[in-house]
């Protein structure tokens, strides 16, 4: 059983969130919150595998919710829920530690299975458009007051986990990576699951961040 945790500051949206997991087998809503303070209580309280978040509440916000849930370690991951797939604060959520974003208007099957992926610590953002939302707005969001950096945690991968996370960074699916470095995709598996863990990246998305502020892969312009 997959337990949830929704957190947005309006009520008709948590009801309608609500009605559908409560529907649906295999999940069950532990909690709602209407702002970011309750959220981060109640996620330390509860400890559910996901937690649907809103960018917009007042107070302490979604994304300030999303870091301090992060930061403390749990087994809690963050979806973020927004209204606008170019929405800066969705990014600023990534940044933060969230798994990934969903538009509050997807059909109800993607929302279940974006819960599903990010409780088995997926992604929710698939490779390819995960490419093409951090070019948009990867100046902004990914390191914005400095240039690529050196990250002592690239110095643990081996040339062959160096190239897949390149691969991983510039949008490529394991299939992808799997023809082009003439390897089976259960292969490839392995090495991104090395690559993550030597990173402590919590997922495929983390992975694409340390990509771009290494300097590994550049947004295009």
């Amino acid at each position: 059983m997959t337990t949830i945790l929704i957190a947005d500051d309006q009520p008709l949206p948590r009801m309608g969130f609500r009605m559908l997991l409560d529907g649906s087998p295999g999940v069950s809503v532990v909690g709602e919150a209407d702002n970011g303070a309750q959220a981060v209580r109640m996620a330390a309280e509860l400890s559910p595998d996901v937690v649907l978040m809103d960018v917009r509440m007042p107070g302490l916000d979604g994304i300030e919710a999303t870091r301090r849930i992060v930061a403390a370690g749990g087994r809690t991951r963050v979806l973020i829920l927004t209204t606008f797939d170019l929405d800066e604060y969705a990014y600023a959520g990534l940044r933060a530690g969230a798994s990934g974003f969903l538009l509050k208007d997807v059909r109800p099957a993607e929302l279940l299975a974006g819960i599903e992926a990010v409780a088995t610590g997926d992604a929710v953002v698939s490779p390819r458009l995960t490419r093409r939302l951090l070019d948009a707005h990867a100046h902004d969001v990914l390191a914005p007051d400095a240039g690529p950096r050196t990250d002592p945690r690239l110095a643990a991968l081996t040339e062959r986990e160096h190239e897949v996370l390149v691969a991983i960074g510039t949008g490529w699916t394991n299939a992808e990576i799997a023809e082009r470095f003439v390897l089976t995709e259960s292969t490839v598996k392995k090495h991104v699951g090395r690559v993550l863990a030597k990173l402590g990246a919590r997922d495929r998305i983390q992975a694409v961040i340390v990509a771009y502020d290494a300097g590994l892969v550049t947004p295009r312009q």
